[in-house]
């Protein structure tokens, strides 16, 4: 399948939308988020993060993804604390272990999936070059924006095919595991090779990383009230959270 064909299941953010932030503000959530979440005594942070996620969401009506993102919140903070309270076995401490760090990956996947899905790769792209970034981390980053789309796609029709073929229901897979992986991952990495092409094909085409270049966009950038109301409602929950760690 050709990325022109996939492009057409890809569903890119459209700019009519009345709440969304600046890809800006939605970049530095996901880089604050990712650093005070992932160092030591982060886990604090997590359920602020896990808030403002649910949030954001909100502001997509993405109701199955809040949803989702509960219950599988939810289900990771009893692994974390509720099962080595009942059973204290090494097994168990290990899943309690894993538990809590699969939470901190999932608080920071929430800010950064509504990144992706309210911005487009263009913005994305004005955004970090708006942020004086070398030229050598804007273009891989935007290929791999528009890359990531495709390859699921990708391996949804991959999938598609093989469960015409029989090869994907869950008795062959329990019982052949390597060769189900094998017949998934071979096909989507040569339509993945291909795409990585075309795509490369069409950023040079636009003049993505030409020197002396500077491209336009059709959404000029800039702060609105969406972002300001963002900003003031991650000092009230990093405000809580810290008061809530060291109360008076």
């Amino acid at each position: 399948m050709t990325v022109a064909a996939l492009s057409e299941q890809v569903v890119y953010p459209s700019s009519t939308q009345t709440w969304r932030l600046d890809p800006r503000t939605g970049s530095l959530l996901v880089v604050l988020a990712s650093t005070v979440i992932l160092m030591p005594g982060g886990e604090k942070f997590v359920p602020a993060a896990l808030v403002l996620g649910l949030l954001l969401a909100a502001t997509e009506r993405a109701w199955k993804r809040i949803f989702a993102l509960a219950a599988v919140a939810f289900a990771l903070a009893v692994m974390t604390a509720a099962l080595p309270m009942r059973w204290s076995n090494p097994a168990v401490v290990v899943l309690a272990s894993l538990s809590s760090y699969t939470v901190r990956f999932v608080a920071i996947g929430s800010i950064a999936t509504h990144l992706a899905a309210t911005t487009s790769p263009g913005e994305f792209a004005s955004a970090l070059r708006a942020a004086r970034l070398p030229r050598a981390f804007v273009v891989p980053a935007t290929v791999m924006l528009r890359f990531s789309p495709v390859v699921m796609a990708e391996a949804r029709a991959v999938i598609d095919a093989m469960k015409l073929r029989g090869l994907a229901n869950g008795r062959s897979v329990l019982r052949h595991p390597v060769r189900a992986l094998e017949q998934l991952m071979i096909p989507l990495m040569a339509s993945s090779l291909r795409a990585a092409d075309d795509l490369s094909a069409s950023a040079l085409l636009r003049g993505l990383g030409a020197s002396g270049v500077h491209p336009t966009t059709m959404r000029p950038l800039r702060f609105g009230r969406a972002d300001a109301v963002c900003l003031a409602l991650v000092i009230v929950l990093t405000g809580a959270t810290v008061a809530g760690t060291h109360p008076c």
